[in-house]
């Protein structure tokens, strides 16, 4: 996504080729101390109190993956861009993280089962956002937890999700659903912004899933 006025781009980017200039964004690269923090902050009431496994779908360059590895969770990061992953391993080098490279809404994890699936401005741009969510739940352990932070963004043609359609999809899988709206906190984003954007955090049940 590029142009917050004239509609989706994302299909269309070239993500290789974008790598290497991805981080300049606050909430992208997250390189000025006070977005860093924010970010930090939110991700923590987010995730479980405990060290977990966290698969980051859309994983970019890693900048929310190395803020889970710091507050002690073993990390998986997916990403379809094969520079934005080598990026990624080289900003989480010596950290308790791998980095694979895959489709977020079919990642290549196998038997592999998460606590947190963590997703950042992914799921509102795939072809059945509901099939991803049933998808990634049969990846979570009992009890696990969705982490989805999306938005919508534009005035003229806008896109994304809106955290009623979210809520909605969530509903049959998982119990407890929160949101937590971020448009009003700035410091995410490294600047005021007038569009929808939220966080989920929807738990599921201790069950089999």
């Amino acid at each position: 996504m590029t142009n917050e006025e004239t509609g989706p781009t994302w299909a269309d980017e070239d993500w290789d080729a974008l790598a290497a200039s991805f981080d300049d964004e606050p909430d992208h690269g997250l390189r000025e101390p006070e977005v860093r923090r924010a970010w930090a902050a939110r991700l923590r009431s987010w995730l479980p109190g405990r060290a977990s496994d966290v698969l980051d779908l859309g994983c970019g360059t890693g900048s929310l993956s190395l803020l889970a590895a710091e507050q002690g969770h073993r990390v998986t990061g997916v990403d379809s861009s094969p520079a934005m992953v080598d990026l990624a391993r080289a900003k989480l080098a010596g950290r308790d993280a791998v980095f694979l490279v895959g489709d977020a809404g079919a990642p290549p994890v196998g038997e592999q089962r998460f606590d947190v699936v963590l997703v950042r401005h992914v799921l509102w741009a795939l072809p059945d956002p509901g099939r991803a969510l049933r998808h990634w739940r049969e990846l979570l352990r009992p009890g696990g937890r969705f982490v989805l932070v999306e938005g919508v963004w534009g005035t003229l043609g806008p896109v994304g999700i809106p955290a009623t359609r979210l809520t909605g999809l969530l509903a049959p899988l998982a119990g407890d659903v929160r949101v937590d709206r971020l448009s009003g906190d700035a410091l995410l984003w490294g600047r005021d912004v007038p569009d929808e954007r939220y966080a989920v955090v929807a738990v599921t049940s201790a069950g089999t899933p």
